[in-house]
């Protein structure tokens, strides 16, 4: 199942922008299940030993898309392999705020895999009540990243209180951090 890893890694990785690969022209049909699965602290394991290598798993997160049926994949142009992913496939591990176009605050999440995603809308950031109603992200490709308990209380901190809860202001936004 190792050259399988490798394969995946191979019909994805040279010369190829993996922090955005385009996901959505890749149709394969299933190519099976793979023994991989990404824990609730966002460590991913293959054949149940932990993948060490940041460099495979950040290409295998850029490759990464949950589907309509609810289950995870990892998808290249020939190939899509189920794995698993109890709970949150990504996490946020760390919020930056920055300075918008217009001078306003915008904040951006970074993911435990190194990528960068701005934080520009309600829609976006949302409360899982799994997790104690911790803010999570979505993401493009079905996928979500909830914040590890740093970043929540990161962003916590950022946020004032109005007479509807905590509220942050991002991208010229003001996005609650309350349950409604």
């Amino acid at each position: 199942m190792t050259n399988t890893i490798e394969t995946i890694a191979g019909q994805v990785g040279s010369g190829r922008d993996v922090d955005a690969p385009p996901l959505h022209l890749w149709d394969p049909p299933l190519s099976g299940d793979i023994d991989i699965e990404i824990d609730r602290d966002g460590h991913w394991y293959h054949e149940g030993r932990r993948i060490e290598r940041e460099s495979l798993v950040r290409l295998f997160a850029s490759i990464l898309r949950r589907e309509e049926d609810g289950e995870y994949y990892l998808v290249t142009p020939v190939e899509k392999w189920r794995i698993r992913v109890p709970f949150f496939p990504l996490l946020v591990v760390d919020v930056e705020e920055r300075q918008g176009a217009k001078g306003e605050p915008l904040l951006t999440a970074v993911l435990n895999t190194g990528r960068s995603v701005p934080i520009l809308d309600d829609g976006a950031l949302f409360l899982e009540p799994a997790a104690d109603n911790v803010a999570a992200l979505r993401l493009p490709h079905g996928l979500t990243a909830l914040f590890s308990r740093a970043a929540w209380y990161r962003l916590v901190e950022k946020a004032e209180e109005t007479e509807g809860g905590l509220q942050i202001e991002s991208g010229g936004r003001r996005l609650r951090l309350t349950p409604a």
